[in-house]
């Protein structure tokens, strides 16, 4: 045995049940549901996935794939092409499986992260028939050590009727001991979360399961997929900028203190870009409590503004990767991951008054948001975290540029064209021309801030017109539409390529 091996294997009786990806994917059978390990392209499964592509070229099957979020090409790209995937949930961030939703080839569950977990526990989930687990090690008491993700593999290790593990030892061992894995008992049955601060440790360092369970061991050394996102551009700066005065202002009004609250930043580049702004800021001793843990939160902890840190995930870019992962050991004591039933847990959110910043596709003169749908009918990725964090949080805040494609689509809209968080779970909003405080507002009070704030100067005058003569025939009412106009920008968008109004066919 590779004394590499050897060293991560701590249950040596399992030796016998090594074998190669090949042999662990004939494993699995047609029409079955699988769990996976992974959350935003961290800790997923890549060697069995990619031996179920070569066994798709002569053999025809399809699996419901079931996640913790969006994975690597592995499985998203390359199983989805081969047409092994017929269903996928809960989240997803590939366009290749992307365009297969948006062709009906591929159904998918688009679920709030946090209540995944509860649908497997009441077996809306399943059978879970296998889940392929990465792990960087297997201790002598039979805990799987997750790798850089956690996400819902717990809650799959306890229901799967068998267990794969791809031992990845490209991974470092020093990512033993930064899990606490704690599972809730059944909805009824079940004690309060024993989290009072994010820093606690309340579970084991790994998912415990019974031996027998384990069918397959298959050595992988195959990295992650580095992150997507790109560094911040001078709009999202100004977009930090803008939120940082916002939390000044907070800190005079006496509703926050130079520590703020715990922070919880959505995936994605502009979100990313946003808390990257905290490094030359005042604020310190900060604390990060998310979901995923992306470059930013690494920089703010070398820049000693973040004093520790838990998410269920760490997704990193390819040259983050590298400084976090070859010197992991100076991180291990700031950063926690932990299942996604717990770290987006409503609960968890409420209880330490989290501050909460995801990004929206879209956002009406209201304050809905539409964070999953472009034009109303196709998927972009999926609502993800975001519902379970601003739903919850003590300040649920939205960021987007105020325009896109050039300056052909306003973000703001008269009606958004689908709805993921309605006005009343949206508090604040930021784009790069300013900041709309929507906190304790009637719907028509917020329109003139989220028009003139936050609005694109190109837009601006079209989006009054529409209120004027919304309230013109309307009057009083509490939310003045013109329901015959409300989506019409999107479909002068689907028919001349553009929202803005002189270009409209008569």
């Amino acid at each position: 045995m590779d004394p590499r091996v050897e060293k991560r294997l701590g249950l040596k009786q399992l030796a016998d049940k090594i074998m190669s990806a090949e042999e662990a994917a004939a494993l699995i059978q047609d029409g079955t549901v699988v769990g996976m390990s992974g959350f935003t392209r961290a800790g997923d499964a890549k060697v069995v996935p990619m031996a179920l592509v070569e066994r798709a070229k002569n053999e025809k099957f399809q699996i419901d794939v079931y996640t913790g979020a969006s994975l690597g090409p592995e499985v998203d790209k390359h199983l989805a092409e081969a047409g092994v995937i017929r269903k996928r949930g809960p989240f997803q961030g590939d366009a290749t499986i992307r365009g297969l939703i948006n062709k009906g080839e591929v159904s998918y569950v688009d679920a709030h992260l946090s209540h995944n977990a509860e649908l497997v526990r009441q077996g809306i989930i399943g059978p879970i028939k296998h889940l392929i687990v990465e792990a960087v090690a297997i201790t002598e008491e039979g805990l799987i050590i997750p790798t850089n993700s956690v996400g819902n593999s717990p809650v799959f290790a306890e229901y799967a009727e068998n267990i794969i593990v791809e031992l990845n030892i490209s991974h470092p061992e020093s990512l033993i001991g930064i899990h606490d894995i704690y599972v809730p008992g059944e909805q009824g049955k079940r004690e309060p979360l024993p989290i009072t601060n994010a820093e606690q440790r309340i579970g084991e360092i790994g998912i415990r399961v019974p031996a027998e369970k384990i069918q397959a061991i298959v050595i992988s050394e195959e990295p992650d997929a580095p992150s997507l996102i790109v560094p911040p551009d001078e709009e999202t700066q100004t977009m930090a900028n803008i939120l940082l005065d916002f939390f000044r202002d907070e800190i005079k009004a006496g509703r926050l203190t130079n520590e703020l609250m715990p922070l919880q930043s959505g995936v994605g580049s502009v979100a990313n870009a946003v808390l990257d702004g905290f490094a030359d800021s005042e604020f310190e001793n900060l604390v990060v409590s998310s979901e995923v843990l992306q470059d930013a939160v690494f920089n703010l902890i070398d820049a000693g503004k973040v004093r520790f840190a838990a998410a269920t995930s760490i997704t990193l870019t390819e040259e983050l990767q590298k400084k976090v992962y070859g010197n992991l050991e100076a991180y291990a004591d700031k950063i926690c991951l932990r299942p996604q039933e717990i770290s987006n847990h409503p609960e968890l959110i409420r209880r330490l008054g989290l501050i909460s910043i995801n990004t929206a596709l879209e956002l009406d003169i209201y304050g809905n948001v539409n964070s999953t749908h472009v034009s109303g009918t196709k998927m972009m990725n999926g609502i993800g975290g975001s519902g379970d964090f601003a739903r919850n949080a003590r300040l649920g805040i939205f960021v987007t540029k105020s325009y896109a494609k050039g300056g052909a689509i306003s973000s703001i809209v008269p009606m958004v064209s689908h709805v993921d968080h309605t006005e009343h779970d949206v508090d604040v909003i930021v784009t790069e021309q300013g900041i709309a405080d929507l906190r304790g507002l009637a719907p028509k009070e917020r329109v003139p801030l989220i028009i003139e704030n936050c609005a694109h100067p190109d837009f601006k005058e079209q989006l009054w017109d529409y209120y004027n003569r919304a309230v013109e025939k309307h009057g009083s009412v509490q939310t003045p539409h013109l329901l015959e106009e409300a989506l019409s920008w999107h479909v002068s968008l689907a028919e001349n390529k553009t929202m803005k109004k002189e270009t409209t066919k008569a």
